[in-house]
């Protein structure tokens, strides 16, 4: 998964990406377009959308930029899915209407409030009002020209972090709340919706799993068909992919703990308290929500179906690295993700286990550092895993001979 909303990335970055996910045998690109930062995506239906919306003029996929990923990926057996996130995540689409987005462009945490009391996850407010009629008439115009643009089966619509206060902002959900509505039936309102509007386009739609796990804000499962609905989780790691099987729902593994691609890099929030600390204090990670840095060993350590039964396993169709842009851009693309993202392809594949059941990181760290000198010679700019000594010298760079 690449974020293309927070920072932008030219057609020729996202053409290089998906050739290398062919190299490597990675075969979903999922492509997180648009956010509250902005809305690069030029929707013919909508046009003010990213004349609005996105950062720029040279800063938008037009139909014709979009069709050229889609079928460069298809020549490489690469399937573009797109994400529209929606309710959260929106506030760019206050741009062009305002009257249908709660919270937009509020300073994200008031001071002195809790982090309860938030706006929104990090900066950047705005959410769709579910409530406001003309909310689904938008909806309904972006999501039929997404789906023409984009022909995969799959179509992403986000339905993460629904951030309490930001409704609570809006009259016209405080009327609601006041009469025991809850934030919840609002979700709900929402979902009922537009799922159905998606799935009559022949789509099968995916949510991230907060939709249905979230503590405060999420639906009941009545609403999200197993058979048309499938789940991806990104938190608390094999735990909610338990959970989310365990309801039935086909599950897309992305676990912050291990497939987060961005973390460790710090955090991008400016006067973070957490760095104001004396020499010799506990650096923790780093101000990094999701930190430590996320290393090959790690990744490819990891077991997507851990801890599930023979029947749950089943219902895993795949696991996904994610690269969101805070702190990327097409500057650092290639080492963020390369060659990390091929030690989850190996073992998703292949397995990091021999025929013994040893694990075989031992070998895999020779084969993967010379896939990355390869990778360098194709024009991709992986970063560097060990010394060039190490791959002149097999085996010597293990802590076991």
């Amino acid at each position: 998964m690449l974020d293309t909303a927070r920072n932008y990335y030219g057609v020729e970055d996202l053409l290089r990406l998906i050739a290398a996910m062919s190299m490597n045998k990675l075969n979903v690109f999922h492509w997180h377009v648009t956010d509250s930062h902005s809305f690069p995506l030029v929707v013919p239906s909508e046009p003010e959308m990213a004349a609005k919306g996105a950062y720029g003029e040279g800063m938008m996929y037009t139909v014709a930029d979009v069709k050229k990923v889609v079928e460069f990926g298809l020549e490489r057996g690469v399937r573009v899915v797109p994400e529209i996130d929606m309710p959260a995540h929106t506030g760019s689409w206050a741009k062009a209407y305002p009257e249908i987005i709660t919270c937009a462009d509020v300073f994200w945490w008031p001071a002195g409030a809790s982090w309860d009391d938030r706006y929104a996850a990090e900066p950047g407010t705005g959410q769709l009002n579910p409530l406001h009629p003309k909310t689904y008439q938008v909806v309904q115009n972006i999501v039929h020209d997404v789906a023409s643009m984009f022909p995969d089966q799959f179509l992403h619509a986000g339905a993460d972090e629904v951030t309490p206060n930001c409704w609570k902002l809006d009259p016209t959900i405080q009327s609601f709340l006041s009469k025991n509505g809850t934030l919840s039936q609002i979700l709900s309102t929402f979902i009922n919706s537009t799922l159905p509007y998606i799935l009559s386009l022949n789509r099968t739609v995916v949510y991230w799993e907060d939709v249905l796990l979230d503590a405060m804000i999420s639906v009941d499962p009545s609403l999200l068909p197993t058979e048309h609905v499938i789940l991806q989780t990104w938190n608390n790691g094999p735990d909610n992919t338990k959970r989310i099987v365990a309801a039935g729902y086909r599950a897309i593994v992305s676990s912050s703990d291990f497939y987060y691609l961005d973390c460790g890099h710090g955090d991008f929030i400016g006067n973070n308290s957490e760095y104001d600390q004396p020499p010799g204090a506990n650096q923790t990670d780093g101000g990094s929500w999701c930190g430590p840095f996320k290393s090959w060993q790690l990744i490819y350590n990891y077991d997507i179906t851990y801890g599930l039964s023979p029947t749950e396993a089943e219902l895993v169709i795949g696991g996904e690295v994610a690269l969101w842009s805070e702190q990327a851009d097409s500057t650092v693309l290639d080492q963020r993700i390369w060659p990390r993202a091929s030690a989850m392809a190996e073992t998703l594949w292949s397995g990091n286990r021999d025929s013994s059941g040893k694990k075989r990181s031992a070998e895999a760290v020779d084969r993967l550092n010379e896939w990355r000198y390869r990778m360098v010679t194709r024009g991709v700019r992986a970063e560097p895993i060990q010394p060039l000594w190490c791959i002149k010298n097999p085996g010597m760079c293990n802590t076991v001979q």
